[in-house]
């Protein structure tokens, strides 16, 4: 075998952009790369190290021997070390040996951009390039007009290891779930799929949360390609594909970003701020302009190369306060005395900057779980600029109240009225995400009081509620059809519940509601506007009932919403209307063909008999535990 060759891809432009934490295409430079030199195949590797006094590249073509392929460092301070070696092929597996200045210390680490990784528990990675030739063209020249925030956004969080499984134990592939993960999305109706994590981790309970490979899909599900025709087979059928993003922190493992070349090159050196205490790991260095620059380029990254649509940024709150999950004595403030991140606010706003700016029809959603305010918030108004933020209030809000035995409910009314106070202040998507189903929390379904039938019913009055309140919807899977255990990431969801009535009606109900969604402006067009929301009766203890008007923009489209949270059945409830035309039933969750009771009036016309602050009104039949959508 050869010895290495000096060669760069680097232009003297590159490294001024990178040491100033400004280059957002390092994917392109960094890593290894399949090329030509001199007429002569092989692979130009790149890294950086800055206190390494020598990087090897070892592998299976060097019988992992360090002093064989050393890599030649750059002089111009940037820290890279580089080369070509001849004849290293695609699917060659190898690693960076480095040695370091800091009390000669020796690494032996994965590629940070590896486009391709062995199979945990092995930690070799690839050099690799794909040859994916994408089909999507008619989503990505449309996707600015049908992803955006005047759009419906009805979200399906999936975990991939635990979707579906074969012969009760093996994971599907990517081309396996292609098939079958796309057309159940179609089916049932979703505008979106959220995957949690596919970057490469090593540990199967982190799901995915605790990263080792930001720039390669997890090899457990097959090659990088292969993940490709996964996101193509969405957007042929029109389902966009957001994915989870972790800039928040990193696990320690001895081949990942931890210590790289023997030094905090990717963690904050001070462990008051380069250490989560909470999940054992470590957290970026917000403030060195590297690795911003390594972040940004993994959110484009995939942005780019893989088509993806949105990308929900995890444990945003951690990064924005210095003192999360830290007492006393723990944390140091900032410049001005207080507790904020200021590194890593400045990181979340050119992030966004660079997305937005980069990519037409992307949105970018914060999991925050705090009343920070502005999240939302465009960049030059002060704020971090993202799209949306989970709407963490409303959820905990939400499940607290419907876990309660309806006698009680009507003494906490305002659990479920008070998200209503503070929905316009940021861009909100309402999730039921895969953190509300484990650990004892229990399952949605088994989340709500009663027998067997008001269980059901509970449950598709919360779905009822949550699709006509303002803002987008994420449901994490399993729960579309009741599923009635917790989630379990070795095991796939109860797929056999789908043949009983009463999750099959589940399963019904939000083909539905995502059908109403997608068919009504009034739900979608000013979900993020006090313009788009009005209060017809907030305040009914006596009866517990609760009824609202969803706006569009053309009045024509207006919906009369009315929920009922108690098993008795309201006969002769008054609702006053703004219009005297007749309204018609859209949706119904009592629907017998739900497996509930199929109470309800099919269509009503409005008296002039003054109510609720309105000059007419209608006389409903509310079903019990149910939610009607009127027209």
């Amino acid at each position: 075998m050869s010895k290495v060759v000096p060669h760069s891809l680097f232009t003297d432009f590159d490294i001024d952009l990178f040491k100033g934490g400004k280059h957002f295409r390092l994917y392109n430079k960094l890593g290894s790369h399949l090329t030509e030199v001199d007429g002569v195949k092989g692979t130009y590797f790149a890294v950086w190290a800055p206190s390494a006094k020598s990087v090897s590249v070892i592998g299976d073509f060097n019988h992992w021997n360090d002093s064989e392929h050393k890599l030649n460092v750059r002089w111009d301070s940037s820290g890279i070390w580089e080369g070509f070696i001849p004849g290293v092929d695609k699917g060659t597996k190898y690693k960076y040996k480095i040695h370091s200045h800091n009390n000669n210390i020796w690494t032996e680490k994965a590629d940070p951009f590896a486009r391709y990784c062995e199979q945990p528990p092995k930690t070799a990675s690839l050099v690799w390039e794909d040859n994916h030739h994408w089909k999507d063209e008619a989503w990505m020249e449309t996707r600015e007009t049908i992803n955006g925030l005047d759009k419906p956004y009805s979200v399906y969080e999936v975990h991939l290891g635990s979707w579906k499984k074969k012969n009760g134990w093996e994971f599907l592939t990517y081309l396996e779930l292609a098939d079958e993960l796309a057309d159940y999305v179609e089916e049932m109706g979703f505008t979106h799929v959220e995957f949690m994590p596919v970057m490469e981790f090593p540990f199967d309970p982190s799901w995915g949360y605790q990263i080792t490979g930001y720039f390669a899909p997890t090899s457990r599900f097959g090659k990088p390609e292969d993940f490709k025709v996964l996101v193509d087979r969405l957007h042929q059928k029109g389902i966009g594909v957001i994915l989870d993003w972790v800039p928040s922190h990193f696990p320690e493992d001895a081949h990942g970003l931890g210590f790289f070349d023997g030094s905090n090159l990717y963690e904050h050196p001070d462990r008051r701020r380069g250490y989560h205490p909470d999940w054992k790991s470590l957290i970026f260095n917000y403030g060195r302009n590297e690795v911003r620059a390594f972040l940004i380029s993994n959110a484009i990254y995939w942005l780019d190369q893989f088509h993806v649509d949105g990308l929900r940024v995890d444990a945003v709150a951690s990064m924005l306060y210095l003192d999360y999950s830290r007492e006393d004595g723990e944390w140091e403030p900032n410049m001005y005395g207080n507790n904020e991140n200021l590194e890593a606010m400045s990181f979340l706003r050119e992030m966004n900057q660079e997305v937005y700016a980069s990519f037409r029809g992307v949105q970018t959603i914060a999991e925050e779980s705090t009343a920070f305010a502005g999240v939302t918030k465009p960049v030059h108004f002060g704020g971090l600029g993202f799209g949306m933020k989970w709407m963490m209030g409303w959820m905990h809000d939400t499940l607290e109240f419907f876990k309660k035995e309806p006698i009680y409910r009507s003494y906490d009314l305002s659990d479920i009225t008070f998200s209503m106070t503070y929905a316009f202040t940021e861009n909100f998507m309402l999730p039921f995400s895969h953190d509300e189903v484990v650990y004892g929390k229990n399952s949605l379904l088994y989340r709500m009081p009663g027998d067997e039938w008001q269980r059901f019913a509970n449950l598709r009055l919360l779905f009822g509620y949550m699709f006509t309140h303002p803002g987008g919807n994420l449901l994490f899977m399993g729960g579309e059809f009741g599923q009635s255990s917790e989630w379990n990431f070795l095991e796939s969801l109860d797929w056999h519940l789908t043949q009983y009535d009463f999750h099959s009606g589940i399963q019904q109900t939000i083909k539905d509601l995502n059908k109403l969604y997608k068919s009504s402006p009034a739900l979608y067009e000013k979900q993020f506007s006090q313009e788009g929301f009005e209060w017809i009766e907030y305040n009914d203890t006596e009866n517990t009932v609760i009824s609202y008007i969803r706006k569009g923009n053309d009045p024509k489209d207006d919906l009369i919403i009315a929920c009922n949270f108690t098993p008795v059945p309201r006969e002769n409830y008054r609702v006053g209307v703004p219009k005297t035309s007749t309204l018609k039933l859209m949706f119904n969750s009592d629907d017998k063909s739900y497996s509930g009771s199929g109470i309800g009036k099919k269509t009503m016309k409005p008296s002039k008999t003054a109510w609720n602050g309105y000059d007419q009104s209608v006389v409903m039949t509310l079903p019990p535990l149910g939610v009607v959508v009127y027209k």
